[in-house]
């Protein structure tokens, strides 16, 4: 399971022009299932997803085709955790730990 922090490089006036093509990069992705969790940082810096992959590597290609990337928009960290616990509505979330 993976981290993903964004963190914006340009105004929040560029942010917000592709937003909408951001969302719908999101979207496709919890479809297939890779992201599991994601929002906004506050103060709005940036943001973060929770990404159930299957590899780093993987991962990383996948969040060069975002539009924030592909603009310049953001910056990303990839951390890769494994979670061991969770409450008993998330316990789906360990599942997707090795």
């Amino acid at each position: 399971m993976f981290i993903v922090l964004l963190n914006y490089r340009k105004p929040l006036v560029q942010v917000n022009e592709l937003l909408e093509e951001h969302r719908k990069f999101l979207d496709r992705h919890y479809a297939s299932g890779l992201f599991l969790l994601s929002g906004r940082k506050e103060p709005r810096t940036g943001g973060f997803i929770l990404a159930a992959a299957s590899g780093r590597q993987a991962l990383i290609e996948i969040l060069a085709a975002d539009p924030f990337s592909l603009h310049g928009i953001a910056n990303y960290e990839v951390i890769e955790v494994v979670a061991s616990r969770a409450a008993p509505s998330l316990d789906f979330l360990l599942e997707t730990n090795p």
